[in-house]
């Protein structure tokens, strides 16, 4: 089985104007995920974020559920972040990977467009579950990852599509849908 890796990428994000930004750090952002991470046996959740006042900001929360007074008032919030890596680029967390496993990852991200280079779910969990290379998908913020940065990797996991036609979940809950579906029981097998 190969191992699975998230990062939630705060640049280079694009916004409403089509500008290229940085976003801000969400609170529930690294909670929601770092609990849907373990969860979901992901073997590293990377936080990446230029910013260094922002990467303190994370570094303050994490250490607040790892080793300060919410370690001991949520001691499942302190597993949780035992999985959480904060680094500033795409490429630190791809090279970390890589030493770790000895092999570059596939990198794949997701994003409510469709691209040429798209894979299904079933195929990225067929790979996920015969094979050994790893896999790093990637999660943007704001209106998403610029098209250059989209255009580097491996491959686009298709779009989630609801039963209506409004298609713009939180980050928080694509993450949590797509880990189901590359990780989750196969529960249409029951």
């Amino acid at each position: 089985m190969a191992n699975l890796y998230i990062g939630l990428v705060h640049y280079p994000i694009m916004n409403k104007h089509k500008e290229v930004i940085t976003t801000a750090i969400t609170n529930y952002d690294i909670h929601d995920i770092a609990r849907a991470s373990i969860t979901y046996d992901v073997s590293k959740y990377f936080v990446i974020h230029n910013i260094p006042a922002q990467r303190e900001l994370v570094r303050t929360i994490m250490e607040h559920w790892k080793s300060g007074f919410g370690s001991t008032y949520n001691p499942d919030r302190k597993d949780a972040f035992t999985g959480v890596e904060l680094v500033n680029s795409i490429a630190i967390a791809v090279r970390m990977i890589e030493d770790l496993e000895g092999m570059k990852p596939i990198v794949a991200t997701t994003d409510a467009r469709t691209y040429d280079n798209k894979i299904s779910y079933a195929r990225m969990r067929e790979h996920l579950e015969n094979e050994v290379r790893p896999v790093l998908v990637l999660f943007g913020t704001g209106y998403g990852m610029t098209k250059e940065t989209m255009e580097s990797f491996d491959y686009i996991l298709e779009p989630i599509y609801g039963h209506g036609e409004y298609n713009h979940l939180s980050v928080r809950s694509a993450v949590s849908i797509i880990l189901d579906r590359l990780r989750g029981e196969a529960w249409w097998n029951k």
